[in-house]
């Protein structure tokens, strides 16, 4: 499989988002970065102001919406700041401007802001299984099931990675991980290369266990042709 120089992922960071559901994909990059130092990764904000994430944690964006940041990639994470989010309006328009062949990426509630805007209409997509303590109870519901009632025109998937093309969701916070992985499988990075990076993470074990656990979609027109993963990047 041919492989892209220059890998480029952008972060869109906002308030209340999830450090683990943006650190973790970061961190399998920055791993990949000792074998290639070409990858990059990089947060994105509305403003270049300093952002309060989950946890009290705050992070400095590298850019701003108006830089236009060049990327092969964006990652909206998840956390209880998507709930903002999927009503803001200079993210969607930021998002409809991207280039056609820049991958759309979530983690987590991520996928709720994408089913918001219309761009999972029918695609299978995925979100978070298990619920924390209020959306156990009979006022709360669990983000998967929120997914549904969101966007009533995707097919809600129980995969842990769902790559549906263009869009690639992953269900929530630790599967950050597969999704940095696999992010690396769609530049064309080849599996010696991917385990490689899962080897310096110590998560050989983890790799094995997931690796499998990922859906593909193929548009009805392309079902004919077989083909074990959906074609690399393209510049």
């Amino acid at each position: 499989m041919a492989r892209n120089a220059g890998f480029r992922l952008g972060i869109h960071v906002f308030r209340d988002a999830e450090v683990l559901d943006y650190a973790s994909v970061a961190g399998v990059l920055s791993m990949a970065r000792r074998f290639d130092p070409e990858i990059e990764v990089f947060l994105l904000a509305e403003t270049l102001r300093p952002v309060q994430t989950q946890a009290g944690i705050t992070v400095l964006p590298n850019y701003a919406f108006a830089d236009l940041p060049a990327m092969d990639a964006l990652l909206l994470p998840g956390g209880s700041g998507t709930r903002s989010e999927m009503h803001n309006r200079r993210l969607h328009d930021f998002i409809h401007a991207l280039p056609a062949d820049c991958l759309l990426a979530s983690v987590g509630a991520g996928s709720w802001i994408f089913g918001r805007m219309g761009l999972l209409d029918g695609l299978p997509a995925t979100n978070r299984k298990e619920p924390d303590r209020l959306e156990a109870t009979h006022i709360g519901k669990t983000p998967i099931d929120r997914l549904a009632e969101l966007a009533p025109a995707c097919r809600v998937s129980r995969a842990r990675v769902v790559d549906a093309g263009r869009v690639i969701t992953a269900s929530g916070i630790a599967s950050g991980l597969e999704l940095g992985l696999h992010l690396l499988r769609r530049a064309g990075y080849d599996e010696a290369f991917i385990a490689d990076v899962a080897r310096v993470m110590e998560y050989q074990r983890g790799y094995a266990l997931y690796r499998d656990d990922i859906e593909y979609f193929q548009p009805a027109a392309q079902r004919n042709v077989v083909s074990p993963l959906t074609p690399p990047l393209t510049h």
